[in-house]
Parts: structure tokens; sequence; C-alpha cells
């Protein structure tokens, strides 16, 4: 990765003592109604000088966390299975480090790279989806990888009950109805995260945020627009909430700035990824282990 790049504010760590790896993975070979996601990395880099280091809501700054932004992945258009490959490997490396993962999208698929590496050093791995649309078809116009599919890859390499989905109001009949024996979905809301299992709390938890949850009058910079979402208080309490879960690595997706000329979709962006590396940060320091030793891998993964 080539640092001469805009990193997000407050996100300009070193590597070798960073607790939190940022990256973007700008890939939206699947979208299947408005392109443009690819382009979210940087968008949301540019447009985070905006925004303050500090959050009122948590009381703390972003600049005191070690983060290292290490930029856009380089993958190649083209090659969806490549793409997801490049993904795994980098997550990998950066979960090897003992590190954790924060990636911006690219469309939702994009998410299946990240767990497949999470899901090899957490077996037990959880998923929790924010999302407006169901992601569990089998296929989407014959295609078994697409951002249409991303949750039913993921549910077949976790298996049952591992996934736990919010905000849910799109999607074929047949995925509300797999969903009742094989996910654990809330419709319309994210009201049943404050109800999951506490024994939940010390599972190792993989965290998607598709921005397409929020209503599309709070954010219309999406790919698939879907009526009757979230509003913005709703979604930063619930990652404000998050940090009672062991989350091991996320993402945040789907933000297409094309579509929203006003900025205002990258603006509200931003806001949700400061709070939610605040909330990682906030719970590395002060329950995780860190690994200050160098690794074999001392510098950023290539």
């Amino acid at each position: 990765m080539n640092r001469k790049f805009e990193c997000f504010i407050g996100c300009d760590k070193e590597y070798e003592c960073a607790d939190i790896v940022l990256f973007g993975a700008p890939f939206d070979g699947t979208t299947s109604y408005r392109p443009g996601t690819r382009f979210a990395g940087k968008a949301i880099r540019s447009e985070s000088n905006g925004i303050e280091t500090y959050s009122p809501y948590q009381g703390k700054d972003l600049s005191e966390f070690p983060i290292f932004d290490g930029g856009d992945l380089e993958l190649p258009f083209g090659n969806t299975k490549r793409v997801l490959s490049e993904i795994e490997k980098y997550t990998d490396r950066i979960l090897t480090d003992n590190k954790l993962p924060v990636m911006i999208g690219g469309e939702h698929l994009v998410t299946l790279g990240a767990v497949r590496a999470a899901i090899k050093k957490y077996p037990g791995l959880h998923i929790i989806q924010f999302d407006a649309h169901a992601d569990l078809r089998d296929d989407f116009l014959g295609e078994k990888f697409s951002h249409a599919t991303v949750m039913r890859r993921i549910w077949d390499i976790s298996g049952d009950k591992k996934i736990y989905q919010f905000g849910i109001r799109s999607g074929d009949g047949y995925e509300f109805e797999f969903a009742k024996s094989h996910t654990i979905m809330h419709k319309f809301s994210l009201e049943g995260l404050k109800n999951i299992d506490a024994g939940l709390n010390s599972e190792p938890v993989y965290f998607s945020l598709d921005l397409d949850v929020l209503d599309p009058s709070v954010l219309p910079g999406t790919g698939t627009p879907e009526a009757g979402g979230i509003q913005f208080c709703e979604l930063l309490q619930a990652v404000l909430s998050l940090k009672k879960f062991n989350i091991i690595g996320c993402d945040i997706n789907e933000l297409s700035p094309g579509y929203d000329q006003s900025g205002v979709s990258t603006a509200v962006a931003c806001k949700i990824l400061r709070e939610l590396l605040i909330v990682l940060g906030t719970k590395v320091n002060t329950n995780r282990p860190r690994t200050w030793g160098r690794t074999e891998s001392s510098h950023p993964p290539q």
C-alpha cells in the first residue's frame, strides 16, 4: 500500500504501534443497482477533515488511540474471486499481528473476505449485521458471490444462529423464511440489539454495518436506498452499545458518495466511523491484552 494519501482524521499512527488497522476495499463489481461504492474510502478520508477528532458523545478524542490507516487495497476489478482473496489475505495478516481490522467498503460482498480470515482465527465467530437487506439469497441472477448473497455465503462457513441481523426491511420472501431457521433476524429496527443473550458478550464478534440501514432521508448516497430506515441517533446509540461485545473486526460499507452531491451522506459516514473507532479503541485499551513485541510482520502488510 502507498502511504502517500490522505488518511482518516486522527488515524495517522504507525502500523507497528497500532491496535487498530483501518483500510479500504474499493470494490463494487457485483452491485446490482447503482455502482460507485468503490469511491467511498477516498471520499470518507477526504471529508473526515470536516469533523472533529473529539467525540462529545463519548468524551474521548480519536487521536488518543493508536490507529493506522493503510489506505485502499489495490484490488483487481473484474475478478471477484481474487478480490475476496486479497481482502482475506490482508485481514488475516492484521489478525495475525494481534490487531483489529476495520474495513471501509465497497459493496457489501467485501465483508465475506474479511469474515473468512476472522473465522479461521475465531472458529466460533458470531456476526452482527446492520442492514436494510437480508442478503440471504443463494444466488442472484445465477451468481453465488454477490452483494445480495453475502450473508448466505457467510452462513455457509459460520453455520446456524451465528448471524444476528438488524434493521432488515427488504428481501425475497424465501430469504425471510430462510432466516427463521438459520439466522437471528430483527426486522425494521435495531431494538433487539439490547436483548441479545448476555452470553454472547465474551464470544468473538464481527460487526458489519451496511449504511443503507439508515433511512434515505438521512443517507441518500447509497447503491440501493430503501425507504423506512432508521434515523442517525438510533444508529449512533446502537454503535455506542457495541462496547459490550468482544468485537474482533468490523466494516462499514455501501456508501456511494456520487449519489449525494450535497456531501451529507459522506459526512454521516465519517461521524459514524469516528464513533465506531473510539468505541473499539476504548474496548481494546481496556480489555484486550496488547502485544507490543515485534512479530514477523511488524511492518504494514502488503
